[in-house]
């Protein structure tokens, strides 16, 4: 008795690499970076375990990617600081006194000689490649060392916007905060707004950044054509 046919299958090797390097090119267009804007602690903001037990703010950090051009959004109050520092040290010690001022900069300023706070929103812009530490430096360290600090590392990304290489357009530290309304930082911003650097470009900045975008997918789609079509002729 004949034994019947086996079915043939409808699989082809040059199908399933054409579907391998398809799914490559959208993974490809997909993972193009956006400016991001992170709110540091998400819900709880930026307090001290005092204030809010369960915050780890080395936890959230490890969680994320950050890049080039991404804010970081510290909503807090006028009880609290934010210090920024490239300088592992000065973050160790909870300590900015003797910090120099091109690894230091303190973004925001508490007095805790006013009893009366005012909740405040600082935006900081990440300027600078590779490890970079933030802390409350009040009450002689010990908002940091009670849960108040973390630290992340930051990656060239699409590099700085233009809105941001201009010195004179960057964001600035804060002077020392009163407890004021004067007294907030100029860097404050809504907690859910978009890249604030974005929305104060200029329309040729607009065109730029939109031109820049389109090139890139004009210069992707073509490798993939060509690598597309030497793969069927080596098929063929």
């Amino acid at each position: 008795m004949k034994q019947g046919r086996g079915r043939r299958s409808c699989f082809h090797p040059m199908s399933s690499l054409l579907s391998c390097l398809l799914l490559f090119f959208f993974c490809l267009l997909g993972s193009a970076h956006a400016y991001k804007n992170y709110t540091v602690g998400d819900s709880l903001g930026w307090f001290d375990n005092t204030e809010k037990s369960n915050v780890n703010y080395q936890k959230w950090a490890d969680t994320k990617q950050f890049t080039l051009g991404d804010f970081l959004i510290f909503n807090t109050d006028t009880n609290h600081s934010v210090v920024q520092t490239y300088n592992f040290t000065t973050y160790k010690e909870c300590d900015y006194d003797d910090a120099q001022d091109k690894d230091t900069t303190q973004w925001s300023a508490s007095d805790p000689s006013n009893t009366q706070t005012h909740p405040v929103t600082v935006a900081i812009p990440l300027m600078k490649e590779g490890k970079t530490y933030f802390f409350s430096g009040d009450y002689d360290g010990d908002q940091c060392r009670s849960g108040q600090h973390f630290q992340i590392n930051v990656t060239y990304g699409e590099g700085l916007p233009k809105s941001l290489k201009a010195p004179e357009d960057a964001p600035s530290p804060a002077g020392a905060v009163s407890g004021d309304d004067d007294s907030a930082p100029d860097t404050i911003v809504p907690a859910n707004f978009n890249h604030p650097k974005d929305e104060e470009s200029d329309d040729d900045d607009k065109a730029s950044d939109k031109q820049n975008s389109t090139s890139f997918s004009v210069s992707v789609s073509a490798q993939l054509h060509v690598v597309l079509l030497g793969t069927l002729l080596f098929f063929l």
